[in-house]
């Protein structure tokens, strides 16, 4: 484990004033890391040293008999660290995770960390700038209300099993077929799989976005035009979660996708590109939230930097996703209603992406083909 550190002032001062993680009990041949950089540990691994304060990801992966390079599913959890303190963590054999100690702890570990040292790696501070970069949004008080109220983040959701129901009226009040019926149907058959359901506190809490996309009461043009243009949706959003403080729903983007990047949590993915959706398709909203979106053109910017260009084949890339809800970002800020600042802004990372995926943002977008739109219930067309 070793850093780089072209600053030796930063170096020495960090080497005073920088916090510590210590870890105890890791066993050799665990993956863990602090932020964007993770490494085997070996015998003599404690922790880290130098930890520029603020917020960091810690993350570990449980070593496989063995040895090789198979680890199991990563989990990990955001720590706010403060100048100068001693956070420990200790592995915990049987959740193969590091769990947070008593304070007191750290604060008794303070008088031997120069014991300690010896098996303290240092902070990699070569890979500082881009953490900061994916993490310039969200606060310590953002990722405490959006972590799990256990604290860690999961690759792999721990479930439940729902119970069946030993009664036929029991599994057809859960839509099941009676048991022993034969399956008439692969609907059926997916039908009689077990349910399962997130243990409680274990589930990132991230902002619940709207199903519906328009008001009660919606006439069918009005339902037609906020089905096309998401701002309601946006701006329900931002009311339930950050009243008057709109750039704060940048770092939930933030967070979701370090929780997918790092984390390697699929759902963090699936909110990460609907918390997307809604931001791109809002065209109203951009000639209102302008500083909004002049930071969201930054965040994807750093965002869309750490991602392999093969990734967007597989997934990204999948029915078209990403390419087709920037293109109508694009679209949406050649309005007149567009600051000149954020337009210019929006036309050079439209630039860059053209240059750096060969994306064709030219090409006519899905949105011109014309929109199906579901009526609630009652609601006719003359």
């Amino acid at each position: 484990m070793a850093a780089r550190w072209p600053d030796p002032e930063l170096a020495r001062q960090l080497f005073f004033e920088g916090a510590a993680v210590v870890v105890l009990d890791v066993p050799e041949g665990t993956e863990f890391g602090i932020d964007y950089s993770a490494w085997a540990v070996g015998p003599r691994f404690r922790g880290v040293k130098m930890v520029p304060p603020g917020l960091h990801f810690v993350h570990c992966s449980a070593g496989r008999a063995g040895g090789g390079r198979d680890t199991g599913p990563r989990s990990g959890r955001f720590l706010s660290l403060r100048r100068r303190e001693v956070r420990v963590l200790r592995w915990d054999p049987a959740g193969e995770a590091v769990r947070p100690q008593p304070p007191g702890e750290g604060e008794a570990l303070r008088e031997s960390l120069r014991e300690l040292d010896a098996f303290l790696g240092p902070y990699p501070y070569e890979t500082l700038k881009k953490w900061v970069s994916l993490t310039s949004f969200i606060s310590e008080a953002a990722a405490e209300q959006l972590q799990p109220e256990s604290g860690e983040i999961c690759a792999f959701a721990e479930v439940l099993l729902e119970p069946a129901g030993r009664h036929t009226r029991d599994r057809a009040g859960q839509h099941r077929p009676p048991l022993g019926a034969e399956c008439q149907s692969y609907a059926e058959g997916l039908a009689r799989l077990p349910r399962m359901r997130p243990r409680a506190g274990t589930q990132i809490r991230f902002t619940e976005l709207p199903r519906q996309l328009y008001p009660d009461g919606a006439t069918p043009e009005e339902i037609t035009r906020h089905s096309m243009d998401l701002s309601y949706a946006l701006e329900r959003v931002m009311e339930q979660r950050y009243p008057g403080r709109p750039l704060e729903l940048l770092g939930e983007l933030q967070f979701a996708f370090i929780c997918f990047l790092i984390g390697n949590v699929y759902d963090a993915f699936e909110h990460w590109k609907r918390l997307l959706n809604i931001l791109c398709r809002s065209e109203d909203a951009i000639g209102k939230y302008q500083d909004l979106y002049i930071n969201l053109i930054s965040v994807l910017y750093h965002q869309l930097n750490e991602i392999p260009a093969d990734f967007f084949v597989d997934i990204v890339s999948q029915d078209n996703f990403l390419t087709s809800t920037l293109q109508v970002l694009f679209s949406c800020m050649c309005s007149a209603a567009v600051d000149e600042t954020l337009r210019k802004k929006a036309e050079k990372f439209k630039a860059h992406l053209t240059k750096k995926f060969k994306w064709d943002f030219e090409a006519e977008p899905d949105d011109c083909a014309p929109v199906v739109v579901e009526l609630p219930e009652g609601v006719q067309v003359d």
